[in-house]
């Protein structure tokens, strides 16, 4: 079974694990207040080029979006997403679980545009209707394109115009930074993010986000609210030794390459073979469209989500990770040549 269904499903990469196991026996501090979390703090703080920008450590990527989206936010307040949005479809409802509401704007390439950013605030205008007050965005989004540069520097203009808060969930970022012609760099997403969060759970971590907060209006009393939702980790230590290890020397850059490399040699096997791909994503999240046949016939050896069913056929979702190797890509083309057949 060739196994193609997420970018989270191995353990962690080896660097991890050989320093989870170097620091085991070494007695820290508890709840993320470690010298292991404050070490990896400071090395996102000098990538970032934001000495002043708080840093903290979480679990998962619905347990970040939940506790900074809550904290962030007055009661009567909304967010702004992507239909597509993670926050949309993939999180049971866990910002409306927090009492607000998200403004689910329509967009067939994952992505926002001012234009709509700015209706939508407009479209709100008193006090009987919520208030937008934060824009969700992903990078890469969920159908696997990503903000260039100067797209997320338009967002970013135009939050500040309206005076909203630009998030951005970066459980792919290392992918959305290392696809081929990517032009972003963490320290832009500090300049023009409120905040954002570097995920590892899907790059080569057992588990982990990493909330960066470079808005000053933002930090008093974040933890609490982490607390609060039961997002403060006994052994937080476990978390800071992961990212440290990952980012202090650009591994994790060089394991996000990796994942693209290997989904580009997979997209033009597909092509090659005359597959239509439904979204034309960049990054390590495929989207090829299959007749129900050939579905079902791959369904046999092969895992991997069904994204939709419609009249264009099955769209189903390859992802390649950090663990890929070209093996498993050659063996996927083989697959799909046969299931073509």
């Amino acid at each position: 079974m060739l196994y193609f269904r997420n970018d989270y499903s191995q353990g962690a990469c080896q660097e991890v694990l050989n320093a989870l196991v170097e620091t085991n026996l070494i007695p820290t501090a508890g709840y993320g207040t470690d010298q292991f979390c404050a070490a990896a703090a400071e090395t996102i703080r000098d990538l970032c080029e934001a000495p002043s920008a708080q840093i903290h450590f979480l679990v998962g990527g619905t347990q970040v979006n939940k506790t900074a989206i809550g904290a962030f936010l007055r009661p009567y307040e909304a967010v702004i997403a992507a239909s597509t949005g993670h926050i949309c479809v993939h999180e049971t409802g866990a910002i409306e679980h927090n009492g607000h509401k998200i403004l689910a704007l329509p967009s067939p390439d994952g992505k926002l545009q001012p234009e709509q950013i700015r209706a939508a605030a407009e479209a709100h205008c008193d006090e009987h209707m919520v208030l937008p007050r934060l824009v969700y965005v992903s990078n890469t989004t969920e159908v696997g394109t990503v903000y260039s540069l100067a797209e997320l520097t338009a967002l970013s203009d135009c939050c500040r115009e309206l005076g909203l808060l630009l998030y951005c969930d970066g459980a792919r970022l290392g992918s959305a930074m290392t696809v081929e012609g990517a032009d972003t760099t963490f320290a832009d997403y500090a300049r023009l993010c409120d905040a954002f969060t570097i995920g590892g759970t899907k790059n080569g971590l057992l588990f982990g986000e990493a909330l960066v907060l470079t808005n000053p209006a933002l930090f008093p009393h974040f933890r609490h609210a982490m607390k609060q939702q039961g997002a403060v980790l006994a052994k937080g230590r476990l978390l800071g030794v992961q990212f440290d290890a990952v980012l202090r020397d650009g591994l994790y850059l060089q394991l996000a390459r990796h994942a693209n490399a290997m989904a580009a040699k997979l997209r033009r096997g597909l092509l090659d073979l005359g597959y239509q791909m439904a979204v034309g994503s960049p990054s390590n999240q495929l989207f090829p469209l299959l007749t129900p046949a050939q579905e079902t016939r791959l369904q046999q050896d092969c895992a991997y989500e069904v994204q939709s069913r419609d009249d264009r056929g099955v769209c189903v979702r390859f992802v390649t990770s950090w663990a890929t190797t070209e093996e498993e890509v050659d063996g996927l083309l083989t697959m799909m040549k046969e299931v073509r057949a």
